[in-house]
């Protein structure tokens, strides 16, 4: 094959079959697990009030989404990338339609995890009482539903794109539309989970001294639903956007190099055999009786790692591709494992921080906060180095084919490279994540079904095998969002030299604009945009929090209600039930409520940004929110999985065991990190992509139009 007459359609058809193929093995393992045995009737019963009040919040958040989505779509067709009535209308028509598309693509993913997540929980409780492995098998194969779904989703919707509008910057706009949608995905989803775990466990466990499950509980279905809006669905629109926004990346920055052919090439090859690998993978995941669940989850990680690198070699090799950009890919891949292995260090309950705090818990709540805080905060360093290592050693192995003048746009594309190749292994991922809520509803199951102490002892573990895999696969898509969003800064200056070129160098004033290699920091401009997107990290977090903190008051006061009217609810008499759904109503209300405010921040903050200083200030902007925003998500996951991890080695029989007041102060962090683990920390760096995308795509009008 020659440098010039590479030809791309090879792998456009080479992506849509690997995609139809994780479809195929997405349906059979969909398969499998509803035809695994259930026969329990209370269980089933329960079941069914999990998945109906699932399905219930997610009709209505995408009923509200879908207005946003119109909204933004028309506001698109209007402005974007240039105003209609300037510019090419099909190019404003092809963005509002890739934007809807990335929108319902996410959406899509978002529907295919609750409905088999709302099944497996279902499967996986009654297979305990069997045994550790068809319990385990029923979890995590539900989980890889959802891996080969949302990934096969993402590399189809891009090859689509990119086939049938030959643009790049269409792809900011699918890209765009699936990280809008994750942003609120995965903030509504988080509120509504934590509003419930927060007022179930308080009002529950605190107050009442009661389990975690027990049928008594109001809140106990809302929590239950919660994990699946949450960390199922809200979590795969998450990883989505990662995985769309880092094709993206790479694909506009692949375009505007030479030999842009192959290039592009690389990228959708590399992206295809990460997909391949996670098929194998998960398929290659299987534990014994009497195994380790957290040793089998991470095994198949390792597994799909190694065919991954091994694959792209080979076909760096066959198709004659550069071993220089291969280089950037592995980087990522092995930063990836590395800061996992750091989030794991840090969250793990039989590593000494856990251990720590769950000794300092002993002292009463307020050292429980202060230790949590403190290890929360040390977590950051390890991956903030391994994000900053990969993405210079990345930089340096591929900027030197850029000699003669171009080496800063070849190293930006090696970082994005590097950030395909972190995500490459995305549906194993995913998979490991979804079966965390998935085995941690199925205990609850377990426990409202009286399915005896042997099943119980089996949910436990394999519970806490998904709270320890889940911290390290946030660390992971936290690590991945970080070298996504510096591909994304390269994205923003190639779309920005592009529009300099369109423009023949002349703003609409008539003044001279040039060509950006980068962001002076000295430039008081850059630094007041620098200052800016640093601070909305932590005010998009306190925004998301205060509704966790609001809603669960509101919820907490309505268990005390039922507990004071419903004769007979405490004691736990025959026949007396609570009123799940109106449990259910406050968490949906209060997470539509609070999260399009929270939303909003970030994406218009960023647009007062651009009109005030331009692209110089956005490119400030966009910097200081990375960075900002990559310590806040890795401190509050950190922080969150390791209080978490805590009550659970205090419950385990250490330190008093339950009911001790070190399991008391346990709790209270447990509620203190809740929200930080699961509603701000996550939604942090889908809140950086979302921003970043959002000025790539205003890219041309931001050079038009600026105060300064």
């Amino acid at each position: 094959m020659g440098e010039m007459g590479f030809d791309l359609t090879l792998f456009h058809v080479a992506s849509i079959i690997i995609s139809i193929l994780a479809f195929g093995v997405a349906v059979w393992l969909y398969r499998w697990v509803a035809s695994r045995p259930s026969s329990n009737k209370k269980v089933a019963e329960v079941g069914q009030l999990i998945k109906n009040g699932a399905n219930t919040f997610l009709a209505k958040e995408y009923k509200v989404l879908t207005k946003f989505t119109i909204a933004v779509a028309l506001l698109i067709l209007v402005f974007l990338p240039s105003p209609i009535w300037k510019g090419d209308i099909l190019a404003n028509i092809t963005m509002a339609v890739s934007y809807i598309f990335g929108t319902v693509f996410s959406a899509i993913a978002g529907k295919i995890g609750i409905s088999i997540a709302t099944i497996a929980n279902v499967k996986s409780a009654e297979a305990a009482t069997k045994g550790i492995k068809p319990s385990f098998m029923a979890g995590y194969r539900g989980g890889a539903v959802m891996g080969m779904a949302v990934v096969g989703s993402s590399l189809l919707g891009v090859t689509l794109v990119l086939m049938i509008t030959g643009n790049t910057s269409a792809l900011l706009g699918f890209s765009f539309g699936a990280s809008s949608l994750a942003l609120f995905a995965k903030a509504g989803g988080g509120i509504f989970t934590k509003t419930a775990d927060v007022s179930a466990d308080l009002a529950g466990k605190v107050e009442l001294g009661i389990p975690e499950d027990d049928p008594r509980n109001p809140a106990v279905i809302a929590d239950n639903v919660g994990d699946n809006v949450g960390d199922v669905a809200g979590m795969g629109a998450d990883l989505f956007d990662s995985n769309v926004a880092s094709m993206a990346a790479a694909l506009v920055m692949a375009a505007s190099l030479a030999n842009a052919e192959k290039n592009m090439a690389m990228v959708l090859c590399y992206a295809g055999i990460g997909l391949l690998a996670s098929i194998i993978g998960v398929f290659t995941a299987n534990m014994k009786e009497g195994g380790d669940p957290t040793r089998a989850l991470n095994m198949n990680t390792y597994v799909t790692t190694a065919i991954y690198a091994v694959l792209t070699a080979v076909a760096t090799y066959a198709f004659d591709f550069n071993w220089r950009i291969w280089g950037a890919s592995a980087v990522g891949l092995a930063v990836g494992t590395v800061i996992g292995i750091a989030s794991d260090y840090f969250t793990n309950d039989n590593k000494k921080p856990v251990h720590m705090v769950a000794k300092a818990c002993e002292s009463g709540p307020a050292f429980t906060i202060t230790s949590g805080v403190s290890y929360g905060l040390l977590s950051t360093l390890p991956a903030m180095v391994g994000i900053g290592i990969s993405a210079l050693a990345a930089y340096k192995i591929v900027a030197p084919l850029g000699a003669g003048g171009n080496e800063v746009a070849y190293g930006m594309f090696g970082i994005s490279m590097a950030a395909v190749g972190m995500l490459s292994i995305v549906g194993m991922i995913i998979s490991n994540d979804a079966y965390g809520p998935i085995v941690d509803n199925a205990r609850g199951l377990v426990e409202m079904g009286d399915l005896g102490d042997k099943a119980l002892e089996i949910t436990d573990s394999l519970d806490s095998a998904g709270n320890t895999v889940k911290a390290v696969t946030k660390g992971f898509s936290i690590g991945a969002a970080g070298l996504t969003v510096i591909a994304l800064l390269g994205a923003f200056i190639t779309e920005v030299n592009d529009a300099v070129d369109l423009m023949g160098g002349v703003d609409a004033f008539g003044k001279t604009i040039e060509k950006i290699t980068g962001f002076d920091v000295t430039d008081p401009i850059v630094f007041f945009g620098l200052l800016v997107g640093a601070a909305i990290p932590p005010v998009f977090s306190a925004m998301l929090m205060l509704g966790v903190d609001r809603n669960a008051q509101r919820m907490i006061s309505e268990i005390h209600r039922q507990f004071r009217e419903i004769v007979g609810l405490k004691e736990g008499k025959p026949g007396v039930k609570p009123e799940y759904d109106k449990c259910i109503e406050i968490a949906t209300d209060g997470a539509l409520k609070e999260l399009i405010p929270a939303g909003l921040v970030a994406i218009v903050s960023t647009l007062i940004v651009g009109f005030v200083g331009g692209v110089q200030a956005v490119g400030g902007f966009i910097t200081g929110n990375i960075v900002s925003g990559l310590i806040f998500a890795l401190f509050m996951s950190n922080a969150g999985g390791l209080w978490d991890n805590t009550k659970k080695y205090i419950e385990a029989g250490n330190h008093g065991g339950k009911n001790s007041e070190a399991h008391k102060a346990g709790v209270v962090g447990d509620t203190v990190g809740d929200p930080f683990k699961d509603t701000a920390g996550p939604s942090i760096n889908t809140q950086i992509t979302v921003v970043s995308l959002v000025a790539s795509i205003m890219a041309t009008i931001f050079l038009t139009f600026s105060l300064f």
